[in-house]
């Protein structure tokens, strides 16, 4: 390929000047000392306003923050910055997002000279991730009406039961989990399902599983599935449509004639079971993996308890006990201690203490959901 005569005659100094981006080069104090014509055209000054100007006297207030406490420091300890980001207030009050990368020019001893600083407008880059974090609130949004449209439901009410829930969602607050309850008749006024599950992710994703799932176990507790075999019959549904892979439930089923409880859990942290004369425990009986561990049909256990008058069940999602910086058996710990404080509360109180307690409150970083059933007296 020929290049036509005087093409690549260009001088230092030209490049310099007709860069698309913007150049300038400040003394180790951060005073400009040379600046290009494209940095001229994104402060808005001409170069005789900017020589001796402080660089950073360009930025906003918190731009100015930003400089003395990690863009100056890093600079130092560096030699070089990549990529920071700054808004540049120009000579009428607007401001231009732009990307700094600068790197230390040093004198023959090794003591800092000057500064060379590249500096591109970011103003598209910065549309971007305005319309990014705009659909992300929306799916956010979204996610939102999803889950409480699910969740919102009428619990079952009688004579012999009352029941009380509570859901808290994670501190960070930024997205919508896959935790969910559900309570329901499986012979009207005779015998109850119980079921709190979570599936895993978070966001709009997290919440339509959660719904299918909840959908799907509903449809298949009306068929007469025992607690073990409905929870295998849900991790087929969750291998052959692709949905709800390793999340977690634990269903119980209380016949309020017998005064007793069968129940199975899939992975889920096991029900804490109150009786009117005993200490809080843990019902441990009825364990299998969560949903789509394993490729094909097997037995999954179930377990049976009785539930006397005046007895409470609790079930609740992992977020109530687990921590990253410790172990798990201390949050279990926890809950029986402060479920046997609240041992004679209502349920609801039960519920929304526990989701807000001080269990729930230290190093959260997951949502909360908890269901509590109680049998009362029947007079």
């Amino acid at each position: 390929m020929s290049i036509p005569d005087g093409l690549l005659d260009e001088s230092a100094e030209d490049l310099f000047e007709i860069a698309p981006c913007g150049y300038l080069t400040t003394a180790a104090d951060g005073s400009i000392l040379r600046v290009n014509r494209a940095f001229e055209e994104l402060t808005g000054r001409d170069r005789a306003e900017l020589l001796g100007k402080r660089f950073k006297d360009l930025l906003t207030p918190g731009g100015r923050i930003y400089h003395e406490t990690h863009y100056a420091p890093l600079l130092t300890m560096q030699g070089s910055v990549r990529e920071i980001a700054v808004d540049i207030v120009r000579p009428d009050g607007s401001t231009v997002p732009a990307l700094l990368n600068s790197v230390v020019r040093r004198d023959a001893a090794g003591r800092p000279a000057a500064v060379r600083t590249t500096v591109f407008d970011a103003t598209d880059r910065r549309r971007y991730e305005q319309e990014l974090l705009k659909a992300r609130r929306h799916e956010r949004e979204v996610a939102l009406e999803l889950q409480r449209g699910l969740l919102a439901g009428a619990l079952p009410e009688g004579e012999v039961i009352e029941i009380g829930v509570a859901y808290r969602p994670a501190d960070r607050g930024l997205e919508v989990g896959g935790d969910w309850y559900d309570a329901f008749w499986l012979e009207e006024g005779e015998t109850l399902a119980l079921v709190v599950g979570d599936v895993v992710g978070r966001g709009l994703g997290a919440a339509s599983t959660m719904g299918q799932l909840r959908s799907a176990l509903r449809a298949l507790a009306s068929t007469g599935f025992e607690p073990g075999p409905l929870l295998e019959a849900l991790s087929e549904f969750s291998r052959r449509h692709r949905v709800g892979q390793m999340a977690t439930v634990a269903y119980a089923e209380i016949d309020l004639r017998l005064g007793s409880m069968r129940y199975a859990c899939a992975g889920h942290p096991p029900p804490v079971i109150v009786e009117p004369a005993g200490a809080p425990s843990f019902a441990m009986e009825g364990r299998s993996p969560p949903l789509d561990a394993h490729n094909y049909w097997t037995d999954r256990p179930q377990a049976s308890c009785r539930l006397p008058q005046e007895a409470m069940v609790v079930l609740y999602s992992d977020g109530l006990i687990e921590r990253t910086d410790r172990p798990l058996q201390t949050g279990m710990d926890e809950l029986l201690a402060e479920i046997e404080v609240l041992r004679d509360a209502a349920p609801s109180t039960v519920a929304s203490s526990l989701a807000q307690g001080t269990a729930a409150r230290r190093g959260r970083r997951d949502d909360i959901c908890v269901l509590t059933l109680r049998l009362l007296s029947r007079g």
